[in-house]
């Protein structure tokens, strides 16, 4: 009876098993495609379920009654896909290639659309590829990505100025003014997106507060094409820039290289004021720096080979060269006594030139092992060599004492060379990842400074004021990463463990300091996606920010007689937190942020009232703390029009001790607002125009408080001979209201200083296209051997 009855039950049993259907997204590259709205029908084509891929383009229905059921997809950017699929007990797993909504033709047209961002679990994704920002460098962009800002060629994310630059995930070895160069000559073209990792996971060091990822487009384009491009930039003076970019491809392998020179003269105004109470005295001098560079050259090279369908290995170079920087500045000085009355005077002929070369080499393999994990091992090695040399001439004119002159020389050298080495390897599947490395890195950094001053018209090196400056510092790391991906949730944690040893030497005084720590620094991110589309995120970040190494020399870079600029050898590496809520929804994009800085390093300044000396240092404060709200919004008027609110307002505390040993609170509410309109004028040619205005309230940075400042720029472009030619123009701080006031005010500490960066301007730029501009229909490819075994 009971084996009737189990017979006649059993295909109930059967049909009332949890069935399942996942599979995953892609495009005709093999892309995997995140956010396509993925629907399921049953047999009466009746809408069951429907629900978005995720960041991996992975979807899965589960907990199905039926078996036969129907998969539809409506993308506007794809053409419809529809497929009649059986669930299965033990998943059936289906993978949809989605094909363009255009016909094939020899050439693709790419019609240009608004930049769009993107929420993933550790970072926003700024996709810039195709859009209408895509005509501007690399450095343009990088100033209309949202949460970034940059001021006075600063670059910020979320008021943090400790940002680590990387391409393709690897480190740019410049700062300053060179990596400004070489971001301004990176074409917009060849940058497909850029990340804003505020809490960079366990894979990137641990170094810096926040990471900016441009990830560039690989070249797809069969054949040879090249870009002449030219700059010409007028502010107070002129500069101009032109360059060649050439790019080949044949089979397995891809060529790109590039060269660009530039030659300018930079102008940059200041006024210093300082108060000494003691004797009822005012000090204050003008500068204004007139500076020539004849020869800026920018060198970048890289070359790809697929030594088989798993194994591909990669080169790159890039070099900046700076053979002679020079100018003689002008700096009079005048004192007032308290009645107001000018008592004394004193000039300064400063008469300088420097000479910089940067070069940075890396070497990377990467290897698939099977369908699911890949290793790759990356080598770095960069050196820079810089030489500054001054010679400065004061003419003294001081109340009750003889007129007279003094005149001293310096010539500071300095060399830095770094190597690395790194090993990643990395697994994953429909919801799991795992990634785990090690990497060493060595670097050694030899500065001397020679200091020589005038003897009844002869030149005597003094060995008190001169200094020699060895640095070693090992750095070695490893690291894990797992991620997890649910329907509606994604997870992500990390730790990465860091090792340093370093070791600073100065001659004068003698002094050898040695350290040894290790570190650890966990990740945790989370992330939830509503039915609706609204994500809601929570990541956590620890990390550190070493000194520069200019920074720990010690010598006295001296600006005239009475001011000079001086390291700390003893600076201690700073420590973050990171606490991040995120909401995106559509095109908005909101962060809630807390941030946290133990012992920061920056530059401050002081008052010696005994010798009058004005003196710039770099030192660690006490710790430096900031909440706030950052708000991004893009807004599509009419399909010609768009509107881009960036806005972040942020309360910023730093503590720190003054010379009399007080604990000091500086403090502030910052807001910072960009907005901007673009408008397409033709779309045929690609003619546009953008209107921006940006603001900064006032800031502070340790013992300084800086004053707000404004500017509105506008843009135009617009591409002729079937776009091949492009020209833009950019007028930046139309109303030169761009001057900072920054002041130092504490205990017997008053002085402060004007500065304006000579940012009022425009700049006119040309870039011809030439070669194969257009993508041909690929080949179908037998899979080789290698990738038959995964």
């Amino acid at each position: 009876m009971y084996k009737y009855l189990f017979f006649l039950l059993f295909p109930v049993f059967v049909f009332s098993q949890s069935q399942k259907i996942s599979g995953t997204v892609f495009n005709s590259e093999k892309e995997k495609l995140d956010s396509v709205k993925v629907e399921l029908y049953n047999s009466e084509n009746i809408l069951i379920k429907s629900l978005f891929t995720n960041m991996e383009g992975n979807f899965s229905f589960e907990s199905l009654s039926e078996q036969s059921f129907k998969l539809k997809i409506n993308d506007e950017k794809y053409l419809s896909f529809e497929k009649l699929v059986a669930a299965k007990n033990d998943n059936q797993i289906v993978n949809v290639i989605l094909k363009n909504n255009q016909k094939d033709i020899e050439g693709v047209t790419l019609i240009k659309k608004k930049p769009l961002v993107k929420r993933r679990v550790d970072r926003l994704e700024f996709n810039v590829e195709n859009s209408n920002i895509s005509s501007l460098n690399a450095w343009e962009i990088l100033k209309k990505t949202p949460q970034v800002t940059i001021s006075n060629d600063v670059l910020a994310v979320k008021g943090g100025t400790s940002v680590l630059i990387t391409i393709n995930d690897k480190k740019v070895m410049m700062s300053g003014e060179e990596l400004k160069n070489f971001l301004e000559n990176t074409q917009g073209d060849d940058v497909k997106s850029v990340e804003v990792i505020t809490n960079p996971p366990a894979k990137y060091e641990a170094e810096g507060g926040a990471v900016l990822n441009i990830v560039m487009k690989k070249n797809k384009i069969e054949g040879y094409r090249g870009v002449v491009s030219s700059k010409y930039v007028q502010t107070q003076y002129a500069k101009g820039v032109a360059g060649l970019s050439q790019y080949y491809k044949k089979d397995k392998l891809s060529i790109m290289g590039s060269y660009f020179r530039g030659t300018g003269t930079y102008y940059r105004e200041g006024t210093d004021f300082v108060n000494y109470p003691e004797d009822g005295t005012t000090w204050i001098n003008t500068m204004n720096r007139k500076d020539q560079a004849k020869s800026q050259n920018t060198v970048n090279f890289n070359v790809e080979y697929e030594i088989d369908s798993l194994t591909t290995a990669s080169l790159n170079y890039s070099g900046y060269f700076n053979p002679k920087s020079f100018g003689t500045y002008n700096v009079p000085t005048l004192i007032y006594n308290f009645q107001n009355q000018i008592e004394s005077n004193y000039t300064t002929i400063n008469d300088h030139h420097s000479r910089t070369i940067n070069n940075s080499l890396s070497f990377q393999i990467d290897r698939k092992l099977n369908k699911k994990s890949s290793i790759s091992w990356i080598n770095y090695f960069t050196g820079n060599n810089s030489n500054k040399y001054q010679n400065v001439l004061t003419y003294l004119n001081f109340a009750d004492q003889t007129p007279r002159e003094t005149n001293f020389m310096t010539n500071n050298k300095s060399d830095v060379q770094l190597y690395s080495t790194q090993f990643d390897y990395r697994w994953k599947n429909n919801k799991f990842e795992l990634e785990s490395g090690a990497k060493y890195s060595f670097v050694k950094t030899d500065s001397q400074l020679d200091f020589s001053d005038n003897e009844n018209g002869q030149f005597q090196y003094r060995p008190e004021k001169s200094s020699l400056f060895d640095y070693k510092e090992h750095n070695f790391a490893v690291y894990t990463s797992m991620a997890y991906n649910l329907e509606k949730w994604s997870f992500k944690g990390g730790l990465r463990a860091e090792m340093t040893d370093l070791e600073g030497m100065v001659s004068e005084p003698y002094e050898v300091n040695e350290n040894n720590y290790w570190s650890l620094f966990p990740t945790f991110y989370a992330q939830y996606t509503t039915e609706n589309k609204h994500e809601f995120g929570f990541s956590y970040g620890k990390r550190i920010s070493r000194p520069f190494y200019s920074w720990l020399n010690p010598a006295k870079s001296y600006y005239n007689l009475f001011s000079y600029y001086q390291g700390d050898p003893k600076l201690k590496a700073t420590i973050i937190h990171n606490l991040n809520l995120t909401y995106s929804f559509k095109n908005w994009n909101v962060d809630l942020y807390y941030r946290k800085e133990l012992f920061p390093s920056m530059e401050i300044s002081f008052q010696q009232h005994e010798n009058n000396n004005l003196i710039y240092y770099f030192t660690n404060i006490e710790k430096g703390q900031a909440f706030g709200l950052s708000l991004y919004k893009s807004f599509e008027i009419k399909p010609w029009w768009n509107l881009i609110v960036s806005e972040n307002l942020e309360h910023n505390e730093n503590y720190f001790k003054g010379i009399d040993g007080v604990l000091n609170r500086n403090k502030v509410w910052n807001w910072v607002s960009n907005i901007s309109t673009s408008l397409t004028l033709d779309k045929n040619s690609d003619w546009k125009m953008e209107v921006g205005h940006k603001y900064y309230s006032p800031g502070i940075q340790g013992t300084f408080t800086i004053s707000s400042q404004w500017s509105a720029y506008f843009v135009m472009n617009r591409k002729f001979f079937n776009k091949k030619l492009e020209a833009a123009f950019i007028f930046n701080d139309i109303f030169r209201s761009t001057q900072q006031k920054v002041s130092t005010k504490y205990g017997n500490q008053d002085n402060y200083f004007l500065d304006y960066q000579d940012t009022q301007g425009f700049t006119f730029s040309l870039k011809y296209n030439f070669g194969n501009q257009s993508v041909k229909n690929s080949k179908t490819i037998k899979k080789a051997d290698e990738q038959e075994r995964l």
